[in-house]
């Protein structure tokens, strides 16, 4: 049978995007693209991206009175909200048409409107035109969750604040997860007074419980009200914002509400079950190890398979399909002791087991210290930054990395590649350290703080 394409992907985040460019530029397939909204996906245009640049620009306001400790003369004015998102919009602007660029150099058709699985070969586009292809790739991400009453009461969700044409005077974030806890940061660095409620006991469930803590104790430092162990009991559209009671009985008005509880797959209506496609309890797209669904032709890759929804593991991902199907190179996208950052202020980096995780695993020992960085300490500040190791006790190697800091994320990377290697405690031990700065305290933390 001859197909109008060799590679049909729907979606165009990074995965659906790297998987085209790879089949197409560096394979030589027939391939075709459709993306019904922005190109670039969550992570360009909702997420990671504009997320950073506002972590960018809410930390400068701390820096400004950092400066003064130091002996700068400086005066701040206002945030200027309308002036940053301008810029915001202009860049994400230039990004998309990159990406879209990439696409075209590549030789990738692309189609700007929904499509949906026909069946194992076909693709239905919007306009109604139905094109075949040997092979279809769905890479159509994810979206926020908001329970039907919330949403029902006109909450914000993540997706929101980068389009907001004015900051409000306080908002009320509800989740404990990192989205919930990066906005809270950046709104509240920007000047809004922050509210945050999370149903559990502590935020940032699943990561270590000792940076958690840590992370928890500088947020509320910093002037968050951070609530834990309360959710919402009723919200109700009042002059000026929003009336929300809570769980604990507190009861107050404020200007927004943002819905931050968690992601679910996008797979409605896209005509998967029909198709044959198996999708799991939260309808994310079942895939085996080299992200080929129960469809021979049909595979998925990133958040929309709900496996580890970063990124660069959709990147990843896409990748290896294309080397697998289109170039004659198997390659399956290596799922284990993927880093990650929660931009946080302080930031939180982290790879590996968590302590809890790897004291039920094993006997293990802990390296652990908080300190006031230099910087902090210089200006006054009560800030304090978290190094932390999880050592395996028999074969001595680093099991986890945890660092609660500025810059986390930037040196949480670099230990990603040691401890990707296996290296042991006394690798650590015997680097030298770079002084003066924070990462130092990972190679002279010489005796465990703890075993179990």
């Amino acid at each position: 049978m001859a197909f109008d394409y060799d590679l049909f992907v729907i979606g165009g985040g990074s995965g659906g995007v790297r998987a085209a460019r790879i089949a197409a530029g560096e394979h030589g397939a027939r391939v075709a693209l459709a993306e019904e909204d922005r190109m670039g996906g969550t992570c360009v245009i909702r997420g990671c991206v504009p997320k950073k640049l506002m972590v960018f620009a809410s930390s400068f306001r701390d820096g400004i009175a950092e400066a003064r400790a130091y002996g700068w003369e400086v005066t701040a004015g206002g945030f200027d909200w309308p002036a940053f998102r301008a810029r915001l919009d202009a860049e994400l602007d230039r990004l998309e048409a990159a990406y879209r660029g990439g696409l075209e150099r590549a030789g990738v058709t692309v189609f700007d409107t929904r499509a949906t699985l026909a069946d194992a070969h076909s693709v239905r586009l919007a306009s109604g035109r139905t094109v075949s292809a040997k092979h279809v790739l769905i890479a159509t991400g994810g979206r926020p969750f908001v329970p039907a009453t919330a949403a029902a009461a006109g909450v914000l969700t993540s997706n929101d604040i980068f389009r907001l044409d004015a900051l409000p005077a306080s908002v009320l974030i509800v989740g404990g997860g990192f989205i919930a806890c990066e906005f809270a940061c950046i709104l509240n660095g920007m000047g809004v007074k922050v509210t945050q409620v999370y149903r559990g006991e502590q935020i940032l469930r699943g990561f270590d419980r000792e940076a958690r803590d840590h992370v928890a104790e500088h947020m509320r430092a910093a002037g968050i009200d951070l609530r834990t162990g309360c959710d919402v009991a009723r919200i109700e559209p009042v002059p000026g914002g929003s009336r929300v009671v809570a769980t604990d009985g507190g009861e107050a008005v404020f200007g927004k509400v943002v819905y931050a509880t968690g992601r679910q797959p996008n797979t409605e209506g896209l005509g998967l079950e029909a198709a044959g496609v198996k999708l799991g309890k939260r309808g994310e797209v079942m895939v085996d190890e080299w992200s080929q669904t129960a469809v021979p032709s049909v595979y998925a890759v990133g958040d929309v398979t709900d496996r580890i929804n970063l990124t660069p593991v959709a990147i990843r991902e896409g990748h290896a399909f294309a080397d697998t199907v289109f170039g004659g190179t198997p390659a399956r996208a290596d799922h284990g002791l993927v880093p990650s950052a929660v931009f946080t202020r302080p930031e939180f980096g982290t790879v590996g087991l968590t302590e809890e995780a790897a004291r039920a695993a094993g006997p293990i020992e802990v390296y652990s210290t908080a300190f006031r960085p230099m910087r902090s300490a210089f200006a006054g500040r009560p800030d304090r930054a978290l190094m932390k190791l999880v050592v395996a006790a028999d074969t001595r190697r680093v099991l986890g990395c945890h660092i609660v800091a500025p810059e986390a994320g930037e040196m949480i990377q670099l230990a990603a590649v040691a401890i990707r290697m296996g290296a042991t405690k006394e690798d650590f031990d015997r680097t030298v350290a770079v002084h003066p700065v924070m990462a130092e305290e990972l190679v002279t933390l010489r005796k465990p703080v703890r075993t179990a």
